[in-house]
């Protein structure tokens, strides 16, 4: 039976778990609190603190390390991936650590999971970065020359979830035209065609979501960001982190705004209507990009476990395609099944070369 570890670090926490085949055996997220987090100036700072909390959850579960087959961690922001898995190794390690797009926890899963692979002998691998791009040149246009499209999405849990629906219905992932929507703390969405996500819609660029703004009317945006007092980072607070729900209600949580909704609040209701609205013109505008050809739209996050967020969306686009939901984040499923997949040689895994990085290797 094959068995392996899943890492995933994210802003705050460490989740941990071990996977016996597609059976999760057990999961432990270990919580970070902000003034733990604020001893170290960067992420990569925070790297041996992180190791010491998997080592102990490693031992307080007794874990033989030496029966483990592979470990994944979570992708980080990887410039110029593409979907599927990379084989960590040194040079990964080393782009992570001092190349990455953004000073992110997500950067400390190869090297995190490479620590424990490498003395083993087992392959390590991370699967499905943040960054993995496969937009067409088309979609990337924008009206500014020096700005073009680019791609950060929850593709790990959005690629997953797009895979299972074609599972489902007995059918192949690389035949489908899928569009997913992730509804979580951010809300981003991306259009799978036959195997590749061509197209995506980021949380500055689409729906505003619990803390995030979305896209937002350019010219009131300038003039803000230009008033007196405004800075970069007071800004990037503004629209990350006290956006959407938060900015409008004053909480990041959907369910306490469905509590209001259901006592009777009607702006609540209106901004929550309002949010999903904003969804279903995104996966109308990711459409457009296959013509209206497409097989399913999928629904997947935290909110998707709400009947009545993903009613208002239902009744806005199935005149497009069927809508499935796959509620929840699965974030370690989803690593999980991805290094399964590489394994079973299913899959291939990509062995990181920023001068070749199509380069591609088999397991097998």
């Amino acid at each position: 039976m094959t068995r392996i570890l899943v890492i995933n670090p994210g802003s705050t926490s460490t989740r941990v778990a071990e996977f016996e085949e597609e059976r999760m055996l057990w999961s432990v997220t270990v919580e970070h609190p902000p003034e733990i987090l604020e001893n170290y100036d960067t992420v990569n700072d925070q790297f041996e603190m992180r190791k010491e909390a998997v080592r102990k959850v490693l031992e307080e579960k007794g874990v033989a390390l030496e029966g483990l087959d592979a470990v994944v961690g979570r992708g980080g922001l990887l410039p110029g991936a593409k979907p599927g898995a990379y084989i960590v190794d040194d040079k990964l390690v080393e782009e992570l650590k001092y190349n990455a797009l953004k000073d992110h926890a997500s950067n400390l899963g190869a090297w995190l999971a490479y620590d424990i692979a490498f003395p083993l002998g087992i392959p390590a691998f991370i699967y499905d970065p943040v960054t993995a791009d496969e937009m067409i040149p088309l979609v990337r246009i924008t009206g500014l020359v020096e700005i073009q499209r680019m791609v950060m999405v929850h593709n790990l849990n959005m690629r997953a979830a797009a895979i299972r629906v074609a599972e489902i219905h007995n059918q192949k992932y690389s035949d489908l035209n899928i569009i997913v929507a992730h509804l979580g703390s951010g809300i981003t969405l991306s259009l799978h065609s036959k195997g590749r996500v061509i197209d995506t819609v980021t949380d500055d660029e689409g729906p505003f979501s619990p803390e995030r703004a979305g896209g937002l009317p350019g010219f009131q945006l300038i003039k803000m960001a230009t008033s007196p007092g405004q800075t970069y980072d007071s800004m990037m607070r503004k629209v990350q982190r006290e956006g959407g729900l938060m900015s409008h209600l004053g909480t990041r949580d959907a369910r306490e705004v469905e509590k209001r909704i259901d006592a009777g609040d009607s702006y609540a209701a209106l901004v929550y209507e309002a949010m999903a609205l904003d969804v279903a013109k995104a996966i109308s505008r990711l459409a457009v990009t296959v013509c209206g050809d497409v097989d399913y739209i999928v629904l997947t996050g935290g909110i998707a476990y709400s009947q009545r967020f993903t009613d208002w969306i239902i009744q806005r686009v199935s005149f497009i395609a069927p809508v499935c939901i796959v509620p929840g984040e699965n974030e370690m499923e989803a690593l999980a099944l991805g290094g399964l997949r590489v394994l079973r040689g299913q899959e291939t895994a990509r062995v990181w070369a920023p001068e070749i990085q199509a380069d591609i290797v088999s397991m097998h």
